[in-house]
């Protein structure tokens, strides 16, 4: 057991650090250029995996209306709104306004699934979006830049493509509807990247760049997704949903030891309230806690 809470901290970790790596990264490619580079090796690992595995699966005409809806919303939009974001909000910022995503997740739920959303998911709610004005607000002296509303775009696409995974996610596996997804998206990304590339940009010819993009590709988006998964059978979805919270901690240590980011009383006591809304608006029961992290644990490898 204690193997694997250490499998599952390491794989949050990476994913809290990758809000880091993003923004050093968006320094030395083009914001689009770099999304699609990573997501063509995530898609390539992930298509490699799955052919091992033999996960593959005949796509049903309505499952492709929604993969292509997922491309277009979950990766296209996404991508193009985190990656332009980091370019101008710090890594600290941009976790605690992603972190958002859980509460966000299930107000659009309620809009379009039907599902209830209850007394306690609106007192989270009210806490969590209190810590972001904190954060957000108070901390960036009550003004929101171009930044920002695009880490809040791609926050809310995030959130919506959590509500078509979940109906692909009725007829398609979650681990291969990501594969399917993933690459659907690439390809959708790859003519927008290209076609913003012109003689002013500038692509990074360092070898610690490419290295870092194609490591956080592979590890962060492909690696930690399986064997947190994985670890999903072992220890349960419920105590394995907590770890998630701690990402925007980990953005705060690694932007703070990497890149000498300022933490403020502001930001800490805005994480503390968001995270404290977060678990009070998605706890649930240990069925539908199950349904939620699986589904957020497989569209996080994709951030």
């Amino acid at each position: 057991m204690i193997r694997s809470y250490l499998l599952l901290l390491f794989c949050v970790t990476l994913w809290g650090s990758n809000f880091v790596f993003g923004s050093m990264l968006v320094k030395e490619f083009p914001p689009l250029f770099l999304a699609d580079v990573r997501l063509m090796f995530t898609s390539l690992f992930l298509l490699c995996y799955a052919w091992i595995t033999k996960k593959f699966v005949k796509i049903k005409p309505r499952e492709w209306g929604l993969l292509v809806l997922l491309g277009l919303i979950g990766t296209l939009a996404n991508q193009t709104a985190y990656f332009n974001g980091l370019l101008t909000t710090d890594a600290t910022t941009a976790s605690l306004i992603l972190s958002m995503a859980p509460i966000v997740t299930a107000i659009l739920a309620s809009l379009f699934l039907k599902e209830q959303f209850t007394n306690r998911m609106k007192i989270g709610s009210a806490l969590a979006l209190l810590g972001t004005f904190c954060v957000v607000g108070i901390g960036a002296g009550l003004t929101i830049s171009k930044g920002v509303m695009l880490i809040l775009i791609a926050m809310v696409t995030f959130s919506s493509s959590m509500i078509i995974i979940r109906k692909l996610t009725e007829t398609m596996h979650p681990f291969i509807s990501t594969v399917y997804s993933t690459t659907v998206g690439t390809i959708f990304l790859t003519p927008a990247a290209f076609l913003t590339l012109d003689r002013t940009s500038v692509i990074s010819h360092e070898f610690w760049a490419w290295a870092m993009l194609i490591l956080t590709a592979i590890f962060m988006q492909g690696i930690c997704g399986l064997v947190w998964n994985q670890q999903l059978q072992v220890v349960g979805t419920g105590k394995a949903a907590i770890f998630l919270n701690l990402q925007p901690f980990v953005a705060m240590l690694v932007g703070f030891l990497l890149l000498g980011s300022q933490v403020t009383a502001i930001q800490v006591g805005g994480s503390l309230l968001i995270v404290t809304g977060v678990i009070v608006a998605t706890v649930r029961s240990r069925k539908a806690s199950t349904r939620q992290t699986e589904l957020l644990a497989e569209r996080t490898k994709s951030m």
